[in-house]
């Protein structure tokens, strides 16, 4: 059964699209997207995958994934190599750039986030630590199975 939306969570999601807007908007700019450092960071966590399983995990049309990962790949943060189970397919791996780029742009957001904390009453900064484990239950991702 899908949940209703309460006053919580209707508040709990403004709070969180707030905060991730104010950190992507005031990070310094890297020369990665969002939807580049999402694939990266995939690819990352999850091992080598189809640009099709990519494209569906990532919610985009396969064609936009392509010009994607052709990007990512002249950047040096991609390489393709001929997926074993179908020699037809290609699988796309992170490289130690690609690794570098995802923790530079990671670190451009926390720090976007120490800036923002160092604003806060140790009340409140107090608070958040207490609500962390809360929070990363909650931003827990059980990816959904892609199509291969």
């Amino acid at each position: 059964m899908v949940g209703v939306s309460n006053p919580t969570s209707t508040a709990l999601a403004g709070v969180l699209r707030e905060l991730a807007v104010t950190v992507v908007r005031d990070a310094p700019q890297h020369e990665l997207s969002r939807t580049g450092a999402a694939t990266l960071s995939r690819i990352r966590r999850g091992g080598p995958h189809r640009i099709t399983a990519l494209a569906e995990l990532e919610a985009v049309s396969q064609p936009s994934m392509t010009g994607l990962v052709q990007r990512l790949e002249q950047l040096g943060y991609l390489t393709r190599s001929v997926d074993p189970a179908d020699r037809r397919a290609s699988l796309v791996a992170i490289t130690p750039a690609g690794e570098q780029a995802v923790e530079a742009r990671r670190h451009l957001h926390e720090q976007v986030i120490v800036d923002r904390l160092a604003r806060l009453t140790p009340t409140h900064v107090e608070q958040l630590v207490a609500a962390l484990p809360a929070l990363t239950t909650l931003a827990e991702t059980t990816e959904k199975p892609a199509h291969v």
